[in-house]
């Protein structure tokens, strides 16, 4: 037992000392290798950089050029990889990598589906040039600026300055209504006036109202007025105008100066908008009741019992 405790303690030491000598033999391609692989690390960033500034004098989208130019880093950092591989002599674990490279693609692609979809949607919509950065957009019902767009997701910027993370592939899968493709924006603003009133004067004096207080709009052709219907307590309208605005905020500003003007102008003309009445009818000989007494209905029995 002492001797076999002996030759595995020597076999030990035999390989402990085979793994120093060799270390002090590739020591030089070592430190070769990761002076070749910090080199490699600052060079992506300066290249990365370089070429954003060369991207920067195309007409490409800025999620693009931003996109481009992290490949190129990646793309440097792999090369400096493959570089210390071939410094170390390990060019043999290299092919061995590269023949696996294969088999593991396969399972990490069956595996990551959904985060692949995404990558792909992302390079799609770096290349569509109906969505970049700064746009005012709405999709999978949420409404707001671009601010971010990369492999992964697109962010949005709401008009309550909070951020939604929408993955790409939601977005590429997805309907768009773009706000931002026109110069101007669209406000709807909807009311009633009461029974009574006069129409035509309606009309012209909303039109007006709109007219004087927007300098947007250069003349009443240009505001839509619409009536409705006749509602329960009102006849309803319907306005349209456009505002030199691609901002869903500014948007809701126009709407509520559109509704102070049109209220003050409706108080100084002694026009109403009504608000819901409801009506109750009560029978002819119907009581209220009081405390201790039954509701009075209109019949009573001589015998004191129940009338059928």
């Amino acid at each position: 037992m002492k001797e076999q405790f002996e030759n595995a303690w020597s076999e030990m030491i035999a390989k402990l000392e085979s793994w120093f000598d060799a270390l002090i033999l590739n020591l030089p391609n070592i430190l070769i290798a990761i002076f070749v692989f910090i080199i490699a690390l600052i060079s992506s960033r300066y290249i990365s950089n370089g070429v954003s500034r060369l991207l920067d004098k195309t007409k490409l989208q800025a999620s693009m050029k931003s996109l481009l130019s992290k490949m190129v880093s990646i793309a440097v950092v792999l090369l400096g990889i493959f570089l210390v591989l071939g410094i170390l002599n390990l060019s043999r674990a290299l092919n061995t990598i590269l023949a696996g490279a294969g088999v593991v693609g396969l399972a990490v692609g069956l595996a990551l589906q959904g985060a692949l979809a995404n990558t792909y949607s992302g390079i799609v919509l770096s290349y569509i040039k109906h969505i970049k950065f700064g746009d005012w957009i709405e999709t999978n019902g949420f409404e707001g600026e671009v601010v971010d767009l990369d492999l992964r997701s697109v962010t949005l910027k709401q008009p309550d300055n909070n951020l939604v993370y929408l993955p790409n592939k939601l977005v590429v899968e997805n309907p768009i209504k773009n706000f931002s493709t026109t110069a101007q924006s669209r406000v709807i603003l909807n009311c009633g006036v009461e029974y009574s009133s006069d129409l035509e004067f309606v009309r012209n004096l909303v039109q007006n109202t709109i007219l004087e207080n927007f300098g947007s709009i250069d003349n009443r052709d240009e505001i839509i007025f619409l009536y409705q219907e006749f509602g329960d307590s009102s006849i309803n309208f319907e306005t349209r105008f456009w505002i030199e605005s691609t901002s869903a905020l500014e948007v809701a500003k126009a709407k509520t100066d559109a509704m102070i003007f049109i209220k003050k102008a409706f108080d100084e003309n002694n026009i109403n908008i009504p608000f819901p009445i409801r009506t109750l009818d009560f029978p002819e000989r119907f009581t209220l009741p009081q405390e201790g007494k039954n509701i009075s209905n209109g019949k009573k029995n001589n015998n004191g019992g129940s009338g059928e």
